[in-house]
């Protein structure tokens, strides 16, 4: 019988008021783990003489499900405080913005600012958004317990020493502490104060001038975290502060400052604390950088300068490039001293920003109309690439020690980046529209770190654009076959008497079968006394399938006195390369010229006519001839118009592309439509739907759709059903077991182009498995079975029914359960009476099987009130 007394008390005391009474303070931190998984953090401070002690947390998710999450660790402080640790993990159903909710009964008694706080459910609550988008999304650590002391009329300060692992920003603000269901508690207010109590929105620093009144009173700190300038989640802390009379007077910190430092570099300093009442000090940090995987930070107190009413300890923290990120740390120092009996306290902050290390200077090389700029790849190994700054002219910048990047008022332009750390050649050639010469050309370069956070900016390095010689003028297309005909054409040599190269000439063609002269070959040559003949017809060539490249060197060939004259430059002709789309043709002009093209006039075949006509004009090096018909080739040629500046003369130029045919074809997919949901748990489907937008630029031509479907999160979805017509924009979806599951839809148009996937949309709303609490096994008909009220979708179940002295009268797993009030193992029926129940429910949810725990009791009416038919197994 001594088992089954036990069992007694324990029920008892369950509705004793004295277990609901030792909530004081605590949050919810969440860790991502995968795209829709979490784990969940819950810390609370109970009152330590309290019965009440919760060895697990039930968790409102958000997202209409719950569970538990279990204690992992239980730590006894002084002044009464337990710190629990709870933790547990959650798959959500997709993306959304998630309220968390975790409340336990009851408040601790006397809290001043809150009315009747021992009958008040004590609840936190954190927010997060799940949008891959934006990235993956941890919330911050809380690094300061919420649990502090105060003086009487004695400022008090508390920061929450928030450290978000992903760099983003936080904002602080005062709110209002929250009950059951989360909700905010009526008549709460803030606690009393002389002159105000505020929290620093950039800092965190909670600052009360002065406390008013003596007691216990509970702040809650609303701590938002912010992404791109999006808001992406909030944590709400809810901490407790005591407030003594005392005579004793808080120790007081020096200031540090702020620091700016470059990741290599090592920072250093002291921190001093000075007490006017002679009491012994201790100093304690804590913060971001004390935390970092990589080379934390230490802080030693140094005992030989430490003594009544003094202490000094020292920071230091050698940086390295993993601490490079956008946002400051904040290290928050704290000097307590050993008052008998009020110690006091005191924080100051320090903010650390770490700055990657300048990359090396890049080394330039120019070119006619382009500069190609490589540099040594940055020895830190977490930069992800490079941004290219360019600017005509130097600017003599000196980067500020907490600025990274370039400034706009410098003047510098952001021309291109690489993505990778080994990424570190870039071809400047404006665009594809080339560099104009006459400009001396200066560029930077600045590493990038994962987060966007830039390094300090390389030197600067300059270089004029070289001035080829010949300098080509036209590499124009005459005509178009196999055996076609291109003329090239150069500006005529002047000033060869400074060389001197009195002649006479020899000119040498080449010419590549590429865009960039990368594989010149001699073509012909000439010679010439007067260089007057600047031109070339090279005739029998394909002029139809690619551009080609030419250069032309100049040698002075007298007998004895050969030598190349000047540096050679490449020139392309010009080609319309070609994309056929859903009822048009997008142009884009493709060339590698020394000069300018400031603009393009567009041809287009008549097909009756085998004539080119001329259908339009563009400053850009891209066109789009629109309204075409699928299916029917389109021809082109280009003519462009150029120029350029030799010596002081400017010098214009015609040159006529290639032709190149091709025909439209809708190769464009729809947009993706919007999918919507819900479960029809008593049906047993899920109804899907989902519209499509005709919007531009949306295509108009959508035939079908495409669904795709899976039972869980994990894993990848599979078409589960095609449709033909546009408007057949609904199913329902009857499913052999678990209503739970994922989908996303594609639109498909005529020429069967598929678009990306909706977004996935994750059904969990059947978890409604609930068992009746009356039962009346009397063999009249009526309720004479106990089964589930609903059964949902059970894998199976673990279900005990035990009477009221705590014996075991049933189980089974069935989770139609098909109890028939007979004591398991007999053929006798129970008792009329209250039996207590626990039943885990295995079901499977969108992260697998999950086990939920349900308990409760059961009035059975069987008729059988003998006393000798109670038996325990």
């Amino acid at each position: 019988m001594k088992r089954i007394v036990i069992l007694i008390l324990s029920l008892g005391l369950l509705s004793m008021p004295l277990m609901a009474t030792h909530n004081r303070a605590g949050e919810i931190t969440l860790t991502q783990l995968d795209a829709l998984t979490y784990e969940i953090t819950i810390t609370t401070f109970t009152y330590t003489l309290s019965l009440a002690d919760r060895d697990r947390l039930e968790v409102q998710w958000g997202d209409n499900t719950f569970s538990y999450a279990n204690r992992t660790t239980k730590v006894k402080l002084p002044n009464f405080y337990y710190k629990n640790t709870y933790k547990s993990q959650h798959t959500f159903p997709g993306p959304g913005i998630y309220e968390i909710v975790v409340q336990d009964p009851n408040r601790n008694e006397g809290v001043k600012n809150i009315p009747s706080s021992v009958n008040v459910i004590f609840s936190i609550k954190t927010t997060i958004m799940i949008n891959s988008g934006l990235g993956n999304n941890s919330t911050p650590i809380l690094l300061n317990p919420p649990i502090d002391r105060a003086g009487y009329q004695q400022v008090f300060i508390h920061n929450p020493a928030a450290y978000d692992p992903d760099g983003d920003s936080l904002s602080y603000k005062l709110t209002v502490c929250t009950e059951q269901d989360g909700k905010p508690i009526k008549g709460y207010i803030l606690p009393p104060a002389s002159d105000t109590l505020y929290i620093d929105p950039y800092t965190g620093d909670l600052t009360w001038i002065t406390p008013s009144d003596t007691g216990i009173f509970n702040i809650a700190i609303d701590i938002e975290e912010f992404r791109s300038g999006v808001k992406i989640g909030n944590i709400v802390r809810d901490m407790q502060v005591e407030v003594y009379p005392t005579d004793n007077n808080p120790p007081v910190q020096s200031t540090p400052g702020n620091y700016c430092v470059e990741a290599g570099s090592t920072l250093a300093f002291f921190v001093e604390a000075t007490d006017i009442d002679n009491d012994s000090i201790k100093q304690f940090a804590t913060g971001g950088p004390l935390i970092v995987e990589s080379s934390p930070a230490n802080y030693t107190n140094d005992r030989l300068s430490s003594g009544p009413g003094y202490s000094r300890s020292h920071f230091e923290w050698n940086t390295n490039s993993t601490h490079v990120r956008n946002q400051y740390y904040t290290a928050v120092f704290k000097a307590e001293d050993n008052h008998p009996e009020t110690p006091l306290v005191d924080i100051t902050n320090v903010n650390i920003k770490v700055l990657g290390a300048a990359p090396e200077m890049p080394v330039l090389i120019p070119g006619s109309s382009t500069v190609t700029l490589s540099w040594p790849a940055d020895s830190a190994f977490p930069v992800q690439g490079y941004h290219i700054y360019r600017k005509a002219g130097a600017a003599g910048y000196i980067p500020d020690s907490c600025t990274g990047g370039i400034p706009a008022n410098t003047g510098y332009e952001l021309i291109g980046q690489t993505a990778d750390r080994l990424d570190t050649l870039f071809v400047d050639d404006n665009n594809g529209a080339g560099l104009a010469q006459g400009n001396e050309y200066c560029y930077i370069i600045v590493s990038v770190y994962p987060d966007g956070a830039l390094s300090f900016p390389s030197q600067e390095s300059c270089t004029p654009l070289v001035e080829g010689a010949p300098s080509l003028m036209q590499v124009s297309v005459l005509d178009h076959s196999n055996s076609g005909t291109i003329r090239l054409a150069w500006a005529r040599p002047d000033k060869l008497d400074t060389i001197p190269a009195a002649g006479p000439y020899e000119y040498i063609i080449y010419r590549s079968e590429d865009l960039l002269g990368q594989s010149l070959s001699r073509l012909g040559s000439f010679q010439t006394a007067s260089l007057n003949d600047t031109s070339w017809i090279d005739s029998e060539v394909n002029t139809l399938n690619y551009p080609w490249s030419y250069s032309v060197e100049l040698y002075n060939d007298a007998p004895g006195n050969r030598f190349l004259i000047g540096n050679p430059e490449v020139a392309s002709s010009v080609y319309p390369r070609l994309t056929g789309k859903d009822n048009l043709v997008e142009i884009e002009m493709i060339k590698n010229v020394p000069w300018i093209n400031y603009d393009y006039t567009i041809y287009r075949r008549n097909n009756n006519t085998m004539e080119f006509d001329s259908i339009g004009f563009t400053t850009q090096d891209s066109y789009i001839d629109d309204e075409l018909t699928n299916g029917t080739e389109y021809c082109y040629q280009v003519k462009s118009t150029g120029w350029r500046i030799l010596g002081s003369g400017l010098f214009e130029n015609v040159n006529l592309s290639h032709m190149n045919c091709t025909t439209p074809i809708d190769s464009i997919p729809p947009c993706p439509p919007n999918l919507n949901g819900y479960s029809a748990c008593g049906e047993g489907y899920n109804h899907l739907k989902w519209e499509y937008a005709n919007d531009p630029p949306c295509a108009y031509d959508v035939t079908g759709y495409k669904l795709y479907y899976s039972p869980t999160s994990e894993e990848s979805l599979e078409l589960l059903a095609e449709f033909e017509g546009r408007y057949d924009t609904a199913y329902n979806h009857y499913t052999e077991g678990s209503l739970t599951g994922c989908y996303y839809v594609t639109a498909v148009d005529s020429f069967q182009n598929e678009s990306s996937p909706s977004v996935r949309l994750c059904l969990d709303e059947c978890s409604n498995y609930s068992l009746p609490n009356v039962f009346s096994p009397n063999n009249d008909g009526i309720n004479d079975l106990y089964v589930p009220l609903m059964t949902s979708y059970i894998e199976k179940v673990d279900m005990k029914i035990f009477n009221r002295w705590g014996g075991l009268v049933f189980e089974t797993e069935d989770p139609q359960i098909i109890w028939d009030g007979k004591i398991t193992g007999t053929n006798k029926l129970v008792t009329t009476g209250v039996y207590y129940y626990i039943c885990d429910v295995y079901e499977n949810r969108l992260s697998g099987l999950e086990t939920t725990t349900l308990t409760g009791f059961i009035h059975v009416y069987s008729g059988e009130e003998n006393e000798s038919n109670i038996e325990t197994k």
